[in-house]
């Protein structure tokens, strides 16, 4: 046995260096079985990854091949499986550390080197990409890494001119010529951010923010990013869109010096306009104009919350009754947007609300033909257009001389004072007939506008007591459903001006 050899051998420090050599031996007995348990688990672990990653179950497999090279850290193939992963993922960043750890493993391992320089050119980064196109070529020939090393030669050369148009003022060209560029590097934020830029100064927002958004992922840290996005989507009008997104730059610092500002004053803004739109919606019209007052004088500057603000003024107003506040305001808006549908009908509600039948039906036309089948524009002209018929008959406020918007006690006050006068009874004058027919249509204005469903209809421009409108026979216009403000078919004139 090795350690009775040992144990016989009495020399003092030849035995310490054999026992130590017997020590040594035994651990790599140890290592070796260990090292094949951990050699089946990683192929375990890689076969499984392999079939994980056909079956496109991605963070899956990821997880697998993460087991792997822990098992096996000098084991090239793992590396580049796990690349191969983050590849499918589309997180590039993580690919190209695995990708470098292969080719460290393994310098002529071709595929990696191939994988490596496609990354680096969609990633912009020229010059890596060339120097592993030329290593591949020189290796053996490669139709793609010839291929791409033409592409990268032309590209440069747009770059360049995308640059120099930009210098220029040209921006549409530099627009498409970066386009091409950014077709095959499409994770170079630069590219990116330079069309950004150019979209910005062409007015057109939206394609600007379409550039910014990629960069967010493509640089570590971006809040100038978010920050961009945020002010161009304030700029658009939607505030609680720009407000979400300074809501990411603080999420990477709270205390950013930049964004803080921001998101204060757009935190404000958003806070005044669902303030304004809620009263308005419940019905509280004057608290709808002090919110909308409010927020146009937090932003004072940008058109759109200037134009925002007089819609709501137009609209509360209107609702509210403030005629000539709300006439001012709907033209003062339509004047700067003609097609401004919902200005146009609260215009037209005003028209209906100062009897102006005709200017009413006009707006509710103009709405009908931007929008054939809005139900409120529909709604509103048949509504004028009655109004329109019944003014040419009889209408039951101006016989009392009361407005639109009077009160029930209005009403009735009117109607006592109107039939003290007209009386047939009291009448002291000749024309006893014109009196019957005044006081007729005194009792009738009363007995429509202090009934809640009668007015609702009348205000709708149908006459309750029409027997032609309510398909009813009788006796004449206001005789019907009992009603006979004389009390009797004798005439016998009685005062009650309940």
């Amino acid at each position: 046995m090795i350690e009775e050899k040992i144990t016989d051998m009495h020399i003092g420090g030849v035995v310490i260096f054999t026992k130590s050599l017997f020590m040594f031996l035994l651990l790599d007995v140890y290592l070796r079985g260990s090292y094949a348990v951990n050699g089946n688990e990683v192929e375990q672990h890689l076969e499984m990854g392999k079939k994980l990653l056909a079956a496109g179950q991605l963070a899956e497999a990821l997880q697998h091949y993460h087991s792997a090279v822990d098992g096996d850290p000098n084991n090239y193939l793992t590396y580049f499986r796990r690349a191969t992963v983050f590849l499918a993922m589309g997180k590039s960043k993580s690919a190209l550390p695995d990708l470098t750890k292969v080719i460290e493993l393994k310098p002529d391992f071709t595929a990696a080197r191939l994988q490596r320089a496609n990354v680096l050119l969609k990633q912009g980064k020229l010059d890596d990409a060339e120097k592993d196109y030329k290593a591949v070529t020189e290796k053996s020939p490669n139709d793609e890494a010839l291929m791409q090393l033409s592409t990268i030669a032309e590209l440069r050369g747009n770059i360049r001119e995308a640059y120099q148009l930009v210098e220029y003022g040209q921006l549409p060209a530099a627009v498409e010529v970066l386009g091409r560029a950014i077709e095959i590097c499409p994770w170079d934020p630069s590219l990116h951010e330079t069309r950004a830029e150019c979209y910005i100064q062409m007015g057109e927002y939206y394609k600007a923010i379409s550039d910014i958004r990629p960069t967010t992922s493509l640089r570590s840290d971006n809040r100038p990013a978010f920050l961009k996005m945020s002010q161009l989507y304030y700029k658009l009008g939607e505030a609680e869109e720009s407000l979400n997104q300074i809501r990411e730059c603080l999420k990477l610092d709270p205390d950013d010096k930049n964004c803080q500002p921001h998101y204060k004053k757009v935190k404000k803004l958003v806070k005044q306009i669902n303030a304004a739109q809620e009263a308005k919606n419940n019905g509280q019209y004057d608290e709808c104009l002090n919110k909308a007052k409010q927020f146009m004088k937090t932003e004072p500057s940008e058109e759109f919350y200037q134009l925002k603000g007089e819609g709501y003024l137009c609209h509360c107003n209107a609702k509210g009754n403030h005629i000539q506040e709300a006439l001012m305001m709907c033209n003062r808006l339509l004047n700067k947007n003609p097609d401004n549908i919902d200005a146009l009908m609260d215009r037209a509600d005003t028209y209906l609300a100062s009897e102006k039948w005709d200017d009413a039906i006009n707006d509710f036309q103009k709405a009908l033909n931007m929008e054939e089948g809005n139900h409120r524009a529909r709604e509103g002209l048949n509504k004028a257009q009655k109004l329109l018929k019944q003014s040419k008959k009889r209408d039951y406020y101006k016989i009392l001389g009361v407005k639109r918007t009077a009160r029930k006690k209005e009403i009735l006050k009117a109607y006592r004072k109107k039939a003290a006068t007209w009386h047939p009874d009291k009448y002291e004058g000749d024309d006893k007939a014109h009196a019957e027919k005044m006081f007729i249509d005194i009792a009738a204005a009363k007995e429509v506008l202090t009934d809640p469903e009668k007015r609702q209809k009348f205000d709708n421009g149908e006459d309750p007591l029409d027997p032609e409108q309510q398909q009813q026979g009788g006796g004449g216009p206001f005789w019907h459903e009992g009603f006979n403000p004389f009390g009797g078919s004798g005439f016998k004139f009685k005062f009650n001006f309940n």
